[in-house]
């Protein structure tokens, strides 16, 4: 009996080895495909969509749920844009923790509403939209960090009704 114990605590060290050793599974992949790495790193570009589906996009979060006219203003931005966020990734990772499959999920939920990476690129996805960006120039502006320069403080305010 003392020897099968120990032949049991050998072979549960072994295996809890080798999964210690296996290399975790870093892509993140989008239903249309994508993981693939970023330009010059190894961490994959998070969840999106190449292309806005047939059917209706999901509504997103009424703003008027929200206290304060930034996050108002980040869900009003959103319902403006909703198919060019449907094609953004998510650089908060939330297609890895909450299984989101674009930018859009985060403003149909109330996740959106607590996260600066969110609310950052989907500002900068308005910007951009308005400077008449094509929605792959957007993500590829995403993708290379561009969301991090957006001002948001000009966005305390409450924005104009169009």
């Amino acid at each position: 009996m003392f020897r099968s114990g120990r032949l049991l605590g050998s072979a549960l060290c072994s295996l809890a080895l080798v999964f210690a050793v296996l290399p975790e599974r870093a892509a993140s992949v989008s239903p249309a495909g994508q993981g693939a790495p970023q330009s010059g790193t190894t961490e994959p570009v998070p969840a999106y969509h190449d292309q806005v589906p047939p059917d209706a996009l999901p509504a997103t979060m009424n703003p008027d749920f929200f206290s304060g006219p930034f996050v108002q203003n980040a869900y009003t931005v959103a319902a403006r844009i909703k198919k060019t966020l449907y094609q953004q990734p998510c650089y908060c990772h939330c297609d890895r923790s909450q299984g989101h499959g674009s930018l859009l999920d985060c403003f149909a939920s109330k996740h959106g509403a607590g996260c600066n990476i969110c609310i950052s690129e989907d500002f900068y996805a308005y910007e951009q939209l308005r400077k008449g960006k094509t929605v792959a120039q957007i993500r590829a502006g995403i993708i290379q960090g561009e969301w991090q320069s957006v001002d948001l403080a000009k966005y305390q305010k409450p924005l104009p009704a169009k």
